[in-house]
């Protein structure tokens, strides 16, 4: 499923589109219903969507049991999921080089206040972005720590990820936290650590 519902990627309707034609892709089997639940679109708006995309020529719908249909994409369906899907795919890329050259300015401020032995905190996408913008640089990276037991022992792009006690027994210049969406639970549950160690917090 491609359709975001963040506070900033709000869906438009060629995302919903595009994201009716990849379901589809792979499922045509799925009922107004299942489409609707997956998107997060009401009923009427799925077949008003499924109607447009049939007119156009890009779904073709099939009798399933006299009561449903199947929605198979049409030649021009999958050209056009195909020709979207690729608007798409140079977007996204766009958006995470942005996001990459924000990392790097953060992480470049560091440097220039010596901070040069680091520990990051939370093993998810964002920290994806920070290890990618760190390759090449001076900065090390000390150990990768993670509140999700499920993730701890494991390695995480050459890095095992450990329990965030590990911390006590550590020394390192600042602790960064590689996680956008827990900033803050993260920032107050290091924050007595980081007082009584005075080890600065660095949030991206």
């Amino acid at each position: 499923m491609l359709i975001s519902h963040g506070t900033y990627l709000k869906p438009s309707k060629q995302m919903r589109v595009l994201s009716i034609l990849d379901s589809l892709a792979s499922d045509s089997n799925l009922s107004q219903y299942e489409l609707g639940r997956r998107l997060r679109l009401s009923g009427a708006m799925v077949n008003q969507y499924l109607r447009t995309m049939q007119e156009q020529g890009l779904v073709c719908f099939k009798p399933r049991d006299g009561k449903s249909f199947t929605y198979e994409l049409t030649d021009a369906g999958r050209d056009c999921r195909e020709r979207m899907f690729a608007e798409y795919s140079c977007e996204t890329v766009q958006l995470y080089t942005k996001i990459k050259q924000y990392v790097q300015q953060r992480l470049q401020e560091l440097e220039r206040r010596g901070l040069e032995r680091l520990v990051l905190f939370g093993a998810a996408e964002t920290c994806e972005v920070v290890l990618s913008a760190l390759t090449g640089g001076d900065l090390q990276i000390l150990a990768l720590l993670d509140n999700d037991p499920r993730k701890q022992g494991r390695t995480f792009h050459g890095h095992v990820i450990s329990h965030p006690a590990l911390l006590e027994h550590m020394e390192c210049d600042a602790v960064v936290i590689t996680s956008f969406g827990r900033q803050q639970e993260i920032f107050e549950q290091l924050r007595p650590l980081s007082e009584r160690k005075g080890i600065p917090i660095v949030r991206m």
